[in-house]
């Protein structure tokens, strides 16, 4: 027995028997296209895979990079303008980089600072310069050093970098004010000269001095002797790592004995002290 389909439902049955090959024949050309996009993606990927084997093999062939300037080698340094402690006319000369937060640097100005500035720079034998090398590990070395250098406007970098390394605690908006307060700063004025920046291209230019030095940690100190007008220094030793006090007088003394060609005659060795780096 033959089952009969009402007149409407034969005719939908044959709109979609025919609909299909149409349908399948739209499907294609995407189809299609995805293919060809796959392709086109792979020969990318295989192409970006060749030029980066290209980079390595000439990476491997290449000779080693030529050494970069190490701590022991001889440099002429411009100082002018630079604040400094000690006797304008003084012929011998400490450069200090360093960082407000490292633990090894306020050891330094806590404990060995103290007898050079006595002995050295307050007789007026040695001229004194301070420049920043705030280290990555230390984020909060930089502000600090827009502190310092903020203060140097109202005549007081040297007791502003005297307290940031006797308390190497953190400083927030209360600790800004008694800072102010206990060095008698003119607070708005400070914070105001702080928060717009103004230091902030000084401090990363001092960075960079010290890496072309090859110095990369502190303390790190440039010994030598000054030019007859006192803006240029000429390094008879690269230090990286504090000495001791012995060790730094056993140079000073040398240098203040030496005639200047003596004095550039010296040999330039890296000090092997506790640096934060």
């Amino acid at each position: 027995m033959l089952l009969r389909l009402p007149a409407p439902c034969s005719a939908l049955i044959l709109g979609l028997a025919l609909a299909a090959p149409a349908r399948a024949q739209q499907a294609r050309p995407t189809l299609r296209q995805e293919v060809e996009t796959l392709k086109a993606d792979q020969q990318r990927i295989l192409a970006e895979l060749a030029e980066i084997k290209a980079l390595l093999r000439e990476r491997a062939a290449a000779p080693p990079p030529a050494a970069g300037p190490t701590p022991a080698a001889l440099q002429s340094i411009n100082v002018h303008g630079e604040p400094f402690r000690g006797a304008a006319g003084a012929r011998v000369a400490i450069l200090e980089y360093s960082d407000f937060d490292c633990s090894f640097c306020a050891r330094y100005a806590t404990q060995i600072y103290p007898k050079l500035d006595a002995d050295y720079v307050q007789t007026g034998k040695v001229k004194y310069f301070f420049r920043d090398l705030p280290l990555p590990v230390h984020p909060d070395a930089p502000f600090k050093a827009r502190i310092a250098r903020c203060a140097a406007e109202q005549g007081k970098f040297w007791e502003v970098h005297d307290r940031l390394f006797a308390d190497q605690r953190g400083l927030d908006a209360a600790g800004m004010a008694q800072l102010s307060h206990d060095l008698d700063l003119n607070a708005g004025a400070l914070q105001a000269c702080v928060a717009s920046g103004r230091y902030a291209d000084g401090i990363r230019l001092s960075a960079r001095s010290a890496e072309r030095l090859g110095i990369m940690g502190t303390p790190a100190f440039v010994v030598g002797t000054l030019s007859p007008d006192g803006q240029v220094l000429t390094a008879a030793k690269v230090l990286v790592g504090a000495p001791t006090y012995e060790g730094f007088r056993e140079l000073l003394d040398g240098l203040l004995g030496a005639s200047p060609a003596q004095a550039k005659a010296m040999p330039a060795k890296a000090g092997s002290g506790s640096t934060c780096d």
